[in-house]
Order: structure tokens, then sequence, then C-alpha cells
């Protein structure tokens, strides 16, 4: 007899634990077509960028709501890695990636492999190369001592709109 109380309450104490998690799973608010981005803040990492980077750190200015910053990071041991990505109006991902790595194998890495096209575009004063590959566009330039690149999923019409929005600084 005592193996089957045993059983039952062991029954008993799960029931219990199952209306429990139900009723704050009914208590937690759910919206099922809240969009699941998580937006962040890139100010402050910018200032911090455009102090210690070796070159001008460029970020968006007047860039429309609907661009959605997702994440922002500065690496100065990673050869002063700059990383600012977005999601455009479009849900597709443009990133800015500035580095003083000039390299092949830099830019391989944060074009995905694109490669350069033979063509330029015109964004505003700058010309810029651009690159495509299998999975990415890219807007690139190789200036003294360090490389700018736009790149992502997004057309080279949202590459150009982000690169056109870059304000370059250093030291501010």
């Amino acid at each position: 007899m005592k193996g089957k109380q045993t059983i039952w309450d062991m029954v008993r104490s799960l029931a219990i634990i199952g209306v429990v998690a139900g009723g704050i799973y009914l208590a937690v608010p759910h919206d099922d077509k809240a969009d699941p981005t998580h937006v962040v803040d890139y100010r402050i990492e910018t200032l911090t960028a455009r102090r210690a980077a070796p070159y001008p750190v460029g970020s968006p200015v007047g860039l429309a709501k609907e661009w959605r910053a997702t994440s922002v990071t500065y690496d100065r041991k990673d050869a002063n890695a700059w990383h600012l990505g977005f999601l455009d109006p479009r849900s597709e991902y443009v990133a800015v990636e500035q580095s003083s790595d000039t390299s092949a194998k830099y830019l391989d890495k944060v074009t995905q492999k694109a490669k350069a096209t033979g063509q330029t575009q015109q964004v505003g004063d700058l010309s810029w190369e651009r690159w495509e590959g299998p999975k990415y566009r890219a807007l690139v330039r190789q200036e003294q001592g360090h490389a700018t690149v736009v790149t992502g999923t997004g057309a080279f019409g949202e590459l150009a709109e982000l690169a056109g929005a870059l304000e370059f600084k250093q030291g501010s």
C-alpha cells in the first residue's frame, strides 16, 4: 500500500506543477505578431570607437526609423574592427564593417566570400567598388591603412543608402 501512496503523491505533485506552470504561461502576455528583433543603441559604442580607432569611423546619420540597428561592436585587439549591423526597411541585413586589416582574408570574411565585380558605384562624393557573392553584396572602399565595407543581403540600393548616410569622424 505504501508504494501506491507514493506514486499517487507524485502524480498529484506533477498535476499541481502543471497547473501552476500553465497559469504562469497564461498570465505572461504573448504577442505572436510582435517583431522579435532586438534593437540596439549604438551611440556610446560609436563615440568609443571614434576615440580609439586609427581611422575615421563611419556611423549613419539621418537613416529612416525603419532601419533598425541590431548589433554593434568595436574590437581594438582584432585590428580595430568596427561593426554596425542593421535590418533595412525590407528586413534585409546590412552592415558597416571597418578595420585596419585590409587583407583579402578580412574582406572575404566580412563580405561572406563576395568578389569584386570590376564596377564602381558613386555614393555622394565617394566611389565604392561593387562586390557580389553567393550570399552577400558589398560596397567596398580600401583606403590608406583601413577598409570600409557596407555589406549584407540587401540590394545595392539599400547598401548605397546606408553608405550615403555614413558620417566619418575620428577622435571626437
